[in-house]
Protein backbone atom coordinates (compact mmCIF):
# COMPACT_ATOMS: atom_id res chain seq x y z
CA UNK A 1 0.00 0.00 0.00
CA UNK A 2 1.74 2.96 -0.97
CA UNK A 3 1.93 6.24 0.56
CA UNK A 4 0.37 9.31 -1.04
CA UNK A 5 2.15 12.85 -0.39
CA UNK A 6 0.79 16.01 -1.88
CA UNK A 7 -0.60 19.47 -0.86
CA UNK A 8 -4.13 20.03 0.73
CA UNK A 9 -6.66 22.04 2.35
CA UNK A 10 -8.65 20.85 5.31
CA UNK A 11 -12.16 21.25 4.83
CA UNK A 12 -13.55 20.02 8.11
CA UNK A 13 -13.34 16.82 10.54
CA UNK A 14 -16.13 15.17 12.83
CA UNK A 15 -15.81 12.44 15.32
CA UNK A 16 -15.07 8.68 15.23
CA UNK A 17 -15.32 5.99 18.00
CA UNK A 18 -13.99 7.62 20.92
CA UNK A 19 -10.69 8.85 19.93
CA UNK A 20 -10.21 9.05 16.05
CA UNK A 21 -11.58 11.71 13.40
CA UNK A 22 -12.93 11.65 10.03
CA UNK A 23 -11.05 14.28 8.11
CA UNK A 24 -12.46 15.50 4.45
CA UNK A 25 -9.70 17.46 2.77
CA UNK A 26 -9.01 18.31 -1.01
CA UNK A 27 -5.82 17.69 -2.83
CA UNK A 28 -4.35 19.60 -5.60
CA UNK A 29 -3.67 16.55 -7.63
CA UNK A 30 -6.49 13.80 -6.61
CA UNK A 31 -9.83 15.42 -5.57
CA UNK A 32 -11.22 15.32 -2.55
CA UNK A 33 -10.38 12.12 -0.02
CA UNK A 34 -12.10 11.20 3.40
CA UNK A 35 -9.54 10.17 5.90
CA UNK A 36 -9.42 8.61 9.09
CA UNK A 37 -6.94 10.12 11.42
CA UNK A 38 -6.03 8.07 14.31
CA UNK A 39 -6.29 8.98 17.97
CA UNK A 40 -6.75 12.65 16.68
CA UNK A 41 -8.88 13.12 19.39
CA UNK A 42 -6.91 11.19 22.73
CA UNK A 43 -3.86 13.07 21.27
CA UNK A 44 -2.84 16.31 20.14
CA UNK A 45 0.84 15.41 19.58
CA UNK A 46 0.20 13.56 16.05
CA UNK A 47 -1.78 15.98 14.57
CA UNK A 48 -1.26 19.45 17.03
CA UNK A 49 -3.87 22.20 15.01
CA UNK A 50 -3.47 20.81 11.40
CA UNK A 51 -7.19 19.85 11.12
CA UNK A 52 -8.50 23.19 11.55
CA UNK A 53 -10.84 24.15 8.52
CA UNK A 54 -8.84 25.74 5.58
CA UNK A 55 -5.95 25.02 7.34
CA UNK A 56 -3.33 24.39 4.05
CA UNK A 57 -0.13 21.83 4.14
CA UNK A 58 1.63 18.67 3.21
CA UNK A 59 -0.64 15.55 3.72
CA UNK A 60 0.71 11.59 3.79
CA UNK A 61 -2.11 8.75 3.45
CA UNK A 62 -2.75 5.40 2.53
CA UNK A 63 -5.21 4.07 0.02
CA UNK A 64 -6.59 0.76 0.06
CA UNK A 65 -8.76 -0.49 -3.17
CA UNK A 66 -12.55 -0.81 -2.46
CA UNK A 67 -12.10 0.95 0.65
CA UNK A 68 -14.33 4.50 0.99
CA UNK A 69 -11.53 5.72 3.74
CA UNK A 70 -7.87 6.85 3.18
CA UNK A 71 -5.70 6.17 6.18
CA UNK A 72 -4.27 9.67 6.95
CA UNK A 73 -0.79 9.25 8.44
CA UNK A 74 0.26 12.94 8.68
CA UNK A 75 -0.07 16.24 8.31
CA UNK A 76 2.13 18.98 7.88
CA UNK A 77 0.46 22.75 8.17
CA UNK A 78 2.04 25.27 5.88
CA UNK A 79 -0.51 28.14 6.40
CA UNK A 80 -3.55 28.69 8.00
CA UNK A 81 -6.20 31.83 8.13
CA UNK A 82 -6.68 30.94 12.18
CA UNK A 83 -3.32 32.40 12.49
CA UNK A 84 -4.03 35.91 11.06
CA UNK A 85 -7.77 36.34 11.07
CA UNK A 86 -9.69 38.74 12.75
CA UNK A 87 -12.83 38.11 14.65
CA UNK A 88 -15.03 38.69 11.52
CA UNK A 89 -12.86 37.12 9.44
CA UNK A 90 -12.64 34.26 11.45
CA UNK A 91 -16.55 33.44 10.51
CA UNK A 92 -15.56 33.06 7.15
CA UNK A 93 -12.89 30.25 7.60
CA UNK A 94 -15.86 27.94 8.06
CA UNK A 95 -17.95 29.05 5.33
CA UNK A 96 -15.08 28.96 2.56
CA UNK A 97 -14.58 25.38 3.75
CA UNK A 98 -17.87 24.69 3.54
CA UNK A 99 -18.40 25.81 0.34
CA UNK A 100 -15.15 24.26 -0.87
CA UNK A 101 -16.38 20.67 0.25
CA UNK A 102 -19.91 21.39 -1.39
CA UNK A 103 -18.06 21.57 -4.78
CA UNK A 104 -14.96 19.33 -4.70
CA UNK A 105 -16.22 16.07 -6.25
CA UNK A 106 -15.15 12.90 -4.56
CA UNK A 107 -11.74 11.10 -6.06
CA UNK A 108 -12.25 13.97 -9.06
CA UNK A 109 -9.01 16.46 -9.40
CA UNK A 110 -9.93 20.67 -9.97
CA UNK A 111 -7.14 22.15 -9.68
CA UNK A 112 -8.73 25.61 -10.47
CA UNK A 113 -11.35 25.02 -7.32
CA UNK A 114 -8.11 23.67 -5.15
CA UNK A 115 -5.93 27.06 -5.95
CA UNK A 116 -8.84 29.53 -5.22
CA UNK A 117 -9.11 27.80 -1.95
CA UNK A 118 -5.56 28.21 -1.37
CA UNK A 119 -5.31 31.71 -2.80
CA UNK A 120 -8.29 32.39 0.19
CA UNK A 121 -5.96 30.95 2.64
CA UNK A 122 -3.01 33.16 1.41
CA UNK A 123 -5.00 36.56 1.11
CA UNK A 124 -6.87 35.90 4.83
CA UNK A 125 -3.09 35.69 6.28
CA UNK A 126 -1.83 38.84 4.46
CA UNK A 127 -4.79 40.45 5.99
CA UNK A 128 -6.72 41.27 2.72
CA UNK A 129 -10.31 42.58 3.71
CA UNK A 130 -12.91 40.00 4.51
CA UNK A 131 -16.14 41.53 2.53
CA UNK A 132 -14.60 42.00 -0.72
CA UNK A 133 -12.63 38.49 -0.22
CA UNK A 134 -15.75 37.26 0.71
CA UNK A 135 -17.68 38.59 -2.39
CA UNK A 136 -14.71 37.74 -4.26
CA UNK A 137 -14.66 33.83 -3.28
CA UNK A 138 -18.59 33.68 -4.36
CA UNK A 139 -17.89 35.13 -7.98
CA UNK A 140 -15.29 33.28 -8.63
CA UNK A 141 -16.29 29.67 -7.44
CA UNK A 142 -19.56 30.45 -8.84
CA UNK A 143 -17.86 30.91 -12.16
CA UNK A 144 -15.44 27.84 -12.45
CA UNK A 145 -19.11 25.98 -12.16
CA UNK A 146 -20.13 27.71 -15.17
CA UNK A 147 -23.51 28.86 -13.58
CA UNK A 148 -22.40 32.39 -12.39
CA UNK A 149 -25.24 34.67 -13.46
CA UNK A 150 -25.33 38.64 -13.41
CA UNK A 151 -28.37 39.64 -11.40
CA UNK A 152 -29.79 42.58 -13.29
CA UNK A 153 -30.72 44.50 -10.09
CA UNK A 154 -27.33 44.92 -9.30
CA UNK A 155 -26.00 48.81 -8.62
CA UNK A 156 -23.80 50.02 -11.48
CA UNK A 157 -21.11 50.26 -8.58
CA UNK A 158 -22.04 46.43 -7.68
CA UNK A 159 -20.82 45.56 -11.06
CA UNK A 160 -17.96 48.08 -10.83
CA UNK A 161 -16.62 45.52 -8.48
CA UNK A 162 -17.17 42.82 -10.62
CA UNK A 163 -15.24 43.96 -13.14
CA UNK A 164 -12.48 44.65 -10.96
CA UNK A 165 -12.65 41.19 -9.95
CA UNK A 166 -12.25 39.14 -12.84
CA UNK A 167 -9.05 41.33 -13.60
CA UNK A 168 -7.40 41.45 -10.21
CA UNK A 169 -5.46 39.02 -7.98
CA UNK A 170 -7.61 38.78 -4.45
CA UNK A 171 -4.19 40.69 -2.80
CA UNK A 172 -5.26 43.52 -4.89
CA UNK A 173 -8.76 43.99 -2.98
CA UNK A 174 -7.75 46.39 -0.49
CA UNK A 175 -6.94 48.70 -3.03
CA UNK A 176 -10.25 48.21 -5.30
CA UNK A 177 -13.08 50.89 -4.02
CA UNK A 178 -16.36 49.09 -3.60
CA UNK A 179 -19.12 51.02 -0.56
CA UNK A 180 -20.48 48.58 2.12
CA UNK A 181 -24.10 48.82 0.46
CA UNK A 182 -23.00 47.22 -3.23
CA UNK A 183 -21.06 44.53 -1.01
CA UNK A 184 -24.27 43.81 0.46
CA UNK A 185 -25.99 43.86 -3.02
CA UNK A 186 -23.44 41.59 -4.30
CA UNK A 187 -23.76 39.29 -1.11
CA UNK A 188 -27.74 38.94 -1.44
CA UNK A 189 -27.27 38.09 -4.83
CA UNK A 190 -24.48 35.35 -4.30
CA UNK A 191 -25.89 33.56 -1.23
CA UNK A 192 -29.41 33.01 -3.55
CA UNK A 193 -27.22 31.27 -6.43
CA UNK A 194 -25.40 29.44 -4.32
CA UNK A 195 -28.74 28.28 -2.20
CA UNK A 196 -30.27 27.86 -5.72
CA UNK A 197 -27.64 25.69 -7.15
CA UNK A 198 -27.23 23.74 -3.61
CA UNK A 199 -30.52 23.14 -3.17
CA UNK A 200 -30.37 24.55 0.50
CA UNK A 201 -28.74 26.86 2.73
CA UNK A 202 -25.02 26.25 4.06
CA UNK A 203 -24.23 25.97 8.40
CA UNK A 204 -22.40 28.78 8.09
CA UNK A 205 -24.23 31.02 6.64
CA UNK A 206 -26.68 30.80 9.51
CA UNK A 207 -23.35 31.26 11.84
CA UNK A 208 -22.52 34.49 9.96
CA UNK A 209 -26.33 36.03 10.14
CA UNK A 210 -25.72 34.91 13.71
CA UNK A 211 -22.84 36.38 14.35
CA UNK A 212 -23.70 40.10 12.91
CA UNK A 213 -26.97 40.41 15.39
Amino acid sequence: MPLYATEALILRTYKLGESDRIVVFLTRDRGKKRGVAKNARQSRRRFGGALEPLTYGRVGYVERERRDLVRLEYVEPLRSPLAAADGEALGYVSYFAELVDEWAQEADPNEALFRLGVSMVDAMVKGVPIQPLARYFEFWLLRLQGVYQIDPRLSAEAREFLAEARRVTPFALGEVAVSARALRELEAAHRSQIALQLEKELKSVRVLREMRR
